[in-house]
């Protein structure tokens, strides 16, 4: 089982700028999908961005060209830089690793958007 590990949620203001951070176990990380969901009080979790093995990414059209989703295979890590942050995107965001057959999700990390 893959160990998922996020970080660098905080509290920003309106138009501010975060950086997050999900940090995955094992000596295959280069083959792993990895996935970013998050889910804002009373609402339903919700896929954010994905990034494939071929660095290939895809996002959720309210976070397209605001978030950027990149991954370091040697630090065994996957950052999502999130900038014009708005009060919407208040949410605990989760990162989601898939390997072959199996899926793996951390515990999530606190994102407030709030003046």
């Amino acid at each position: 089982q893959v160990q998922v590990v996020e970080s660098g949620g905080g509290l920003v203001q309106p138009g501010g700028s975060l950086r997050l951070s999900c940090a995955a176990s094992g000596s295959t990380f280069s083959q792993y999908v990895v996935n970013w969901y998050r889910q804002a009080p009373g609402n339903q979790r919700e896929w954010v961005a994905t990034i494939f093995t071929s660095g290939i990414t895809m996002y959720q059209d309210s976070v397209k060209g605001r978030f950027t989703i990149s991954r370091d295979n040697a630090q065994n890590t996957v950052l999502l830089r999130m900038n014009a942050l708005k009060l919407e995107d208040t949410a605990v965001y989760y990162c989601n690793v898939i390997f072959l057959n199996s899926t793996s999700w951390g515990k999530g990390t606190l994102v407030t958007v709030s003046s």
